[in-house]
C-alpha cells in the first residue's frame, strides 16, 4: 500500500522544507487523535499553540510533522501551518481523480453525508472516502482533504458556516461534481437576520462545482427559488428532491417499517425504487432521497444504495436509539443531543409522537445562535410538542423560559437550569415503557445526560 503523503510531497504542496525523508498514512491535528504513522500538524489558534503537543504526537507514534517552529523530530517547515494544511488539501483533491459531492444545509448534512457514503461503499467497498465527524469548517475540510487517499473512486465531503463568505471558501477546496443543500432553517439566524440569507449563503456550495456539475436542491423547501436561482449560475443540471409531486426525485408512497423506519417508494427521472430507510422520521427520508439524487447522477447502483439505506444506523447525537434499563422494564432513549434548530425540533419531536410508548418525555435544551428572535421561536416550540403528543418535556437552560411560561397549563413539564439538574430529574422520573427525546444545542451539554444514562445501563 503506497504512503498516503510522503515527505517529498507535503513540502512540494505547501512550499516547505523537509527537514528529513518520511511517509505518513494519516493527517491529525488534534496530538490526542494521533495514531501510528500520522503526520501531526501543529496549528497555533487563539486557545492554544499546537507546537506545545509535539512530543505527545511523536510519543504516540507521528512519523511527522508540519510546523512553523523547528523541532528534533521529522517535520515539513513552513510559515503557517494552517496554510499549509490548506495547501495539502487543495492538493490531495488536485491529485484525487474520482468524482466528489459536497454536503451543506441547516439540518440534515452528517447524515446525509453517512448515508451517502453507506451508499457508495456499497457500490465501491474500500473505494469511498468521507469527512469524519463534523469536520466542516476552514479547518476540518481542508483536514479531510488531505487525508483523502489518492486512488479513491469517490469524496463525499460536509461543509457548514455561520456567516456568509464561509462555504464559498469550503466549496471552492472541496470542488465538487455534486453538490447537495439538504434543507434551510433558521440556524445561525443570529448573524443573518433572515432565513432568506441563510439560503442565498448556503447556495454558496454551488460557486465550486466542477465544469458540468451537478446542484441537488430540497424542492419543498420555501427557498428553492433562491436555490434554483444560484444553482442555475453553476450547474449543468439541477435535481430537486421532496414530498412535491414535482420534485425530481420524490416519495411517491410511505409506510411505517418494522423496527420504526420507514418503506418508501421513489420516483427518480426514469426509475422507481422501492426500499427501506432505517433510520425512523420523515427527515431521514428527505435525507434519502438526496442520497439517491446523488447516487444518480453518479451513475451508481440504486438498488445496492436502497440496501444500504435500510441498514443505516442512527448516528450518536443525531438520532441513536438505545435501549435503557430501568425499573419494572427498558426505556427507549433516543440520542439527538448533537445538534438543534427550530426545523430539526419539529421534525423529530413528529418522530417521537409516533412512537408506540406508555409515555413520551422529550428533554429539550436551549436552540443557540438565533439572535433577536431566539425567544419567539422558542415559544413556539409549544406547537410541535403538542403535536409530538409529548406527555412530559424536561426543558434546559434560560433559552427555555419562552417555551416554560407558554407551555403553563398546557402540558406536564420542569424547567432546570442545566445538563446537571436535567439528569438527575431524569434519572428519578423515568419509567418503564418511556420513549425519551434528548435534543438540544451541542454547546448545551445534553450528550453527558445521554452518557450518564448508558453508564447507569452499564
Amino acid at each position: 500500500m503506497s504512503a498516503l503523503w510522503t515527505s517529498e510531497e507535503i513540502a512540494q504542496a505547501t512550499g516547505g522544507v523537509a527537514s528529513a525523508p518520511f511517509a505518513v498514512s494519516g493527517v491529525a491535528f488534534d496530538s490526542r487523535e494521533v495514531t501510528d504513522g500520522d503526520l501531526f500538524v501543529a496549528m497555533k489558534g487563539e486557545a492554544t499553540d499546537g507546537h506545545r503537543f509535539v512530543d505527545k504526537a511523536f510519543g504516540q507514534g507521528a512519523a511527522g510533522a508540519i510546523v512553523s517552529e523547528p523541532i528534533a523530530q521529522p517535520h515539513i517547515l513552513v510559515q503557517d501551518s494552517a496554510q499549509a494544511l490548506e495547501a495539502m488539501g487543495r492538493a490531495s483533491r488536485a491529485r484525487m481523480q474520482g468524482k466528489v459531492v459536497g454536503v451543506t444545509g441547516s439540518v440534515g448534512k452528517t447524515g446525509t453525508k453517512e448515508a451517502l457514503f453507506l451508499a457508495l461503499d456499497r457500490i465501491c467497498p474500500g473505494e469511498v472516502h468521507r469527512s469524519v465527524k463534523s469536520y466542516n469548517n476552514h479547518v476540518g475540510v481542508p483536514l479531510s482533504l488531505s487525508r483523502m487517499p489518492r486512488d479513491a473512486a469517490y469524496g463525499v465531503f460536509e461543509m457548514g458556516m455561520n456567516h456568509a463568505g464561509e462555504l464559498a471558501a469550503l466549496t471552492r477546496q472541496v470542488r465538487p461534481h455534486v453538490a447537495i443543500v439538504t434543507a434551510i432553517a433558521p440556524a445561525h439566524i443570529e448573524f443573518f437576520g433572515t432565513e432568506e440569507k441563510i439560503a442565498q449563503a448556503k447556495a454558496e456550495i454551488f460557486e465550486g462545482l466542477e465544469p458540468g456539475g451537478t446542484a441537488i436542491i430540497p424542492y419543498d423547501s420555501p427557498h428553492v427559488a433562491t436555490l434554483y436561482t444560484k444553482a442555475e449560475q453553476h450547474a449543468a443540471r439541477i435535481l430537486t428532491f421532496g414530498f412535491d409531486p414535482a420534485a425530481d426525485v420524490r416519495a411517491r408512497d410511505m409506510v411505517p417499517a418494522e423496527g420504526g423506519g420507514t418503506l418508501v417508494t421513489a420516483t427518480l427521472p426514469g426509475v422507481e425504487l422501492c426500499f427501506t430507510v432505517g433510520a425512523p422520521g420523515e427527515h431521514w427520508v428527505s435525507n434519502a432521497l438526496a442520497v439517491l439524487a446523488a447516487v444518480e447522477v453518479l451513475g451508481g447502483d440504486l438498488a445496492a444504495a436502497g440496501l444500504a439505506l435500510a441498514e443505516m444506523p442512527g448516528l450518536p447525537g443525531r438520532g441513536e436509539r438505545r435501549i435503557v434499563p430501568v425499573q419494572g422494564g427498558e426505556a427507549l432513549l433516543i440520542d439527538e443531543s448533537y445538534n438543534a434548530n427550530p426545523l430539526s425540533m419539529a421534525a423529530t419531536l413528529k418522530q417521537l409522537g409516533q412512537e408506540q410508548a406508555k409515555r413520551r418525555v422529550a428533554v429539550l435544551g436551549g436552540m443557540r445562535e438565533l439572535g433577536d428572535r431566539s425567544r419567539e421561536l422558542h415559544a413556539g416550540l409549544v406547537e410541535p410538542l403538542t403535536a409530538g403528543a409529548v406527555d412530559y418535556a424536561i426543558l434546559v437552560g434560560d433559552e427555555m423560559q419562552p417555551l416554560a411560561e407558554t407551555l403553563k397549563g398546557v402540558m406536564a413539564f420542569d424547567h432546570v437550569p442545566d445538563t446537571a439538574k436535567a439528569t438527575h430529574l431524569l434519572q428519578s422520573e423515568i419509567r418503564a415503557g418511556d420513549a425519551i427525546l434528548v435534543k438540544g444545542s451541542n454547546s448545551i451539554g445534553l450528550s453527558r445526560l445521554v452518557a450518564a444514562l448508558q453508564e447507569a445501563k452499564n
